[in-house]
């Protein structure tokens, strides 16, 4: 399992132009909560929200990609204006290389943070891969790190953090 400190890949987090998340496991602790009417919710961190904000702000692009689809995740990604939702989606390595390629943007200007066995390839194949430590073993295997907070609950936010403060640091110089 390789694992980088934050600052030894500041280099590689100025060059990011593309955060993409996977969203249950990820952007909420993984639950979905469903009432005997069908009707179903998710819990999504306001620290992860703003952390996306600011870097939409910074002109980085966010895009979600989930196997699943859900109105939850279709509202919380209207809120916050992602403007890449991408749902249904079990292959999520060539979901990221379709927007990637659709975009423009290698690899090395994608990051991708995902938390289960589907969302290992994408890991991989980011320029920077990123997993929360309650991630599956080949998701964690992949990914390049870990954010101390956990999935749903700041793991996005640090994410986001690391790489405005990387973009800051790299206009400022």
């Amino acid at each position: 399992m390789k694992r980088w400190r934050w600052w030894r890949i500041g280099k590689r987090l100025r060059q990011i132009k593309l955060l993409v998340l996977d969203v249950d496991g990820v952007l909420t602790d993984g639950t979905v909560h469903i009432s005997s009417d069908g009707t179903e919710t998710k819990s999504f961190s306001i620290l992860d929200g703003m952390g996306l904000v600011r870097l939409n702000k910074a002109g980085v692009i966010v895009a979600w990609i989930s196997g699943r689809a859900s109105g939850a995740t279709t509202a919380r990604a209207t809120e916050l204006k992602v403007p890449h939702l991408i749902q249904g989606r079990i292959d999520k390595l060539a979901a990221l290389q379709e927007l990637a390629t659709a975009l423009g943007l290698t690899a090395a200007q994608c990051v991708y943070m995902g938390d289960d066995d589907i969302d290992a390839p994408a890991i991989a194949w980011a320029g920077i891969g990123v997993a929360p430590s309650g991630s599956m073993p080949a998701a964690l295997a992949a990914a390049d790190l870990v954010p101390t907070r956990p999935a749903g609950l700041g793991a996005v936010r640090e994410i986001c953090e690391h790489i405005l403060a990387a973009q800051v640091e790299h206009t400022s110089t």
